[in-house]
């Protein structure tokens, strides 16, 4: 099967394009500034905001999968419109989609969120990945919509990377008490996503944890697992301290994890020990 991962280069990309490989794929991979390290892969620079450039490189690789990991929380272009000329160029050439969206479209006010409930963002970025999940529907019905949570990984994710710095002093911040997810490893996540991709699956998905913390209790877990000191992570609120968006947001995923045979740890599983 020929693979095209759309933002390939990125934290999640990465992982697809390594277990797409592992799997016997044919993989195509893309990277906005700089290619990924992985060999064996068909690296392409790609702009999914120039909808001529997506359309020429799908039509040049003819993939029978592409996976959308491509995204830039403070650019509406990358993720709402790119998203649209990936579902464009994925229609064109027959290809089979899977959009990767976010529990950033909704809002929190209703905690609990299965796959039914419709969006209702509160900021910039909750917004775009609504407006991608709009076009990607109207565009390709039988792509999978896959939303997930923060994503984690054996210590190179942003999450991980953010409690490294302030327990060690190298970033002014604080862990916000107030802001609850349903964290998921990147490596439970990446096979989901290509489980899906092989199945004749549509519409939304909702694939992440099982466990429900707030970033503050995220980064003691993190801490705990890689021998930080828990004291040195200050705490705040996001209604206070942050900028605004969605507080109290849990993904229910058990209609998805009963389709999948991929399981979906929980955070406080996958972060007692490594891998």
């Amino acid at each position: 099967m020929k693979v095209l991962i759309v933002g390939g280069s990125g934290f999640l990309g990465g992982e697809l394009v390594r277990q797409a490989r592992a799997a016997g794929h044919d993989v195509a991979a893309t990277h906005l500034t700089r290619p990924g390290d992985a060999d064996g892969v068909q690296w392409r620079p790609l702009d999914v905001r120039r909808r001529d450039e997506v359309a020429a490189l799908a039509d040049d690789v003819w993939p029978d999968v592409v996976v959308n990991a491509a995204y830039r929380q403070s650019d509406w272009a990358i993720t709402a419109d790119g998203a649209a000329h990936v579902a464009l160029a994925a229609a064109a050439t027959g290809a089979r989609l899977v959009h990767v969206s976010s529990d950033a479209v909704f809002s929190g006010a209703a905690v609990h969120y299965d796959e039914t409930c419709e969006p209702d963002p509160v900021n910039a970025y909750g917004a775009a990945k609504a407006a991608a999940e709009t076009a990607v529907k109207a565009i390709a019905p039988r792509a999978v919509i896959a939303r997930t949570s923060l994503i984690i990984g054996d210590g190179g994710s942003p999450q991980e990377t953010r409690v490294h710095d302030l327990a060690a002093g190298r970033r002014e911040g604080v862990l916000f008490t107030d802001d609850i997810r349903c964290p998921v490893h990147v490596a439970d996540l990446a096979a989901a996503l290509l489980e899906l991709a092989a199945s004749d699956r549509a519409g939304v998905h909702h694939v992440a944890g099982p466990d429900a913390v707030s970033r503050y209790e995220l980064g003691l877990l993190i801490a705990e697992r890689d021998g930080l000191d828990p004291a040195a992570l200050r705490t705040g609120t996001r209604a206070a301290d942050g900028p605004p968006g969605p507080l109290d947001v849990r993904l229910d995923c058990r209609t998805t994890q009963a389709r999948l045979h991929t399981t979906l740890r929980g955070v406080r599983e996958f972060l007692t020990q490594r891998g």
